[in-house]
């Protein structure tokens, strides 16, 4: 409970310091309508061709795009904001001030910035699943939708770990911001399944960047198409991958030395 408590004063804290800024809103609204219309007007041109892409009915894609909006937008929100916070911290020697709070290092790293504005990008990704799950109607069991929920969860757990882990190299080199920008390209690439890319890529997005985990196995669970043997395949990854960077951030804090050093 003391940690949620901690997360909703940073949310607040986070909607004060937005709100100084509020033509922001307007410009992350006309970021995620294009966002929508790239998206939904990708999915208009393929299936003006063919009914089905690698067995993908078209709301079950609009379901899967909803996926990326969804997890686009917690990441976005609190995420990678508060990554790239926390290496401008390691760099500039400011984070003396964090490890010096009461608290949790980890956590409060983790949620220490707050784009509020991304709200809107978690929003629509729940309107265009809501859709997907409406037109779909009783093609979703409970079942279905017990295994997205579980995938989803999941998915996030191994996307943050990864970040958590990419992030802590900053302890060791001066500037990994550019690794952040990386990733958010190539999770542009999630707006299709991971199915309809050459074996190279599809292995690159599953294991080497874990974007299949975050939005097609999610989107997989709501379908159908995710086996409980595959869905148990990646809980057992979340927690190697969860604990394996909580490890590594000790170990990158012992390499810490601080503006006071």
């Amino acid at each position: 409970m003391s940690y949620l408590r901690l997360i909703w004063v940073f949310f607040r804290l986070g909607i004060i310091n937005v709100l100084q800024y509020r033509a922001n809103f307007l410009a992350q609204l006309l970021s995620t309508f294009l966002g929508l219309v790239s998206a939904l007007g990708g999915l208009a041109v393929v299936f003006s061709y063919t009914d089905n892409l690698d067995g993908w009915k078209p709301f079950e894609l609009v379901g899967l795009v909803g996926v990326y909006f969804l997890v686009g937008g917690l990441l976005s929100l609190l995420i990678r904001p508060s990554m790239e916070r926390f290496m401008r911290d390691v760099r500039e020697g400011t984070l003396d001030f964090t490890l010096m709070k009461p608290e949790d290092s980890q956590l409060l790293v983790s949620i220490k910035q707050i784009e509020i504005w991304k709200l809107l990008d978690i929003g629509l990704g729940i309107v265009l699943l809501v859709v997907s799950l409406v037109q779909l109607g009783n093609a979703i069991g409970l079942g279905q939708v017990l295994a997205f929920v579980i995938a989803l969860m999941v998915g996030a757990t191994i996307v943050y770990s990864f970040l958590l882990m990419l992030a802590t190299c900053a302890f060791w080199f001066t500037r990994v911001d550019n690794i952040l920008v990386i990733f958010q390209s190539m999770y542009e690439a999630g707006r299709w399944p991971v199915n309809i890319y050459p074996p190279w890529l599809r292995s690159s997005l599953t294991f080497l960047v874990p974007i299949a985990f975050a939005i097609t196995v999610p989107a997989e669970g709501l379908t159908g198409r995710l086996t409980w043997q595959t869905l148990a395949e990646a809980v057992g990854l979340a927690v190697v991958l969860a604990l394996l960077s909580r490890w590594f951030w000790r170990f990158g804090l012992r390499h810490y030395t601080g503006a006071s050093a």
